[in-house]
């Protein structure tokens, strides 16, 4: 069985829910406590060295790490996950998850720990990277048209980062008013029958 190292909530949030939702079986071991040094860290830094969540360690003990790299290796068991291979939408299905990953996921890396990065200056930072943040999130609601998820009838992984993705900064009251179809994906995510109780446990819903 796959073990997921993570804390609820957290990045690791997304490949518990995907994993749900591809019916895959998975043990969570919490290592809340992980950023900072002391056991947990000690743990996960023997798995990953970057000492990151989500980190996973598969049936045969090889470790795999980044969202969209168990997003991959989800789609290898459940390709209905996604598009189908050959059409518009599977292209931008892939652009639209690695542009999350590669624009959205910094500005939490920075803003969360502003002085490991901008010492002498780490509210600037913080600011400007929650700033830039919404920036990206109204442009990419203006590629999410279609509903109830971002590709139409079809449930996609992407929607599973939507609705985690939501519940952090700038929350959902901020989605609520700018972002209208981020705001409805992760609605529709959050009422699938299959998931309650894994958003449950990662504070997505109450």
């Amino acid at each position: 069985m796959i073990t997921v190292y993570g804390v609820p909530g957290w990045g690791s949030a997304i490949s518990e829910v995907m994993l749900t939702q591809a019916e895959i079986p998975y043990h969570f071991i919490n290592v809340d406590g992980f950023d900072k040094p002391g056991p947990q860290q000690d743990t996960l830094r023997k798995l990953n060295p970057l000492c990151q969540v989500p980190t996973l360690q598969l049936d045969d003990g090889s470790v795999m790490t980044e969202s969209a790299a168990v997003a991959l290796m989800i789609l290898d068991q459940r390709p209905d996950l996604a598009p189908a291979p050959g059409t518009a939408q599977r292209q931008q299905f892939w652009r639209l998850l690695v542009w999350l990953v590669a624009n959205v996921y910094p500005t939490f890396t920075y803003a969360d720990y502003p002085e490991r990065w901008a010492a002498d200056a780490p509210e600037q930072l913080v600011e400007n990277c929650q700033k830039y943040r919404k920036s990206l999130y109204l442009w990419l609601d203006t590629q999410l048209q279609a509903a109830p998820y971002a590709f139409g009838q079809q449930l996609t992984l992407l929607d599973i980062y939507l609705c985690v993705m939501r519940t952090w900064g700038p929350r959902h009251a901020w989605f609520a008013e700018n972002t209208p179809n981020i705001t409805a994906i992760a609605d529709a995510v959050c009422q699938l029958p299959q998931l309650q109780t894994v958003l449950r446990n990662n504070e997505i819903i109450r």
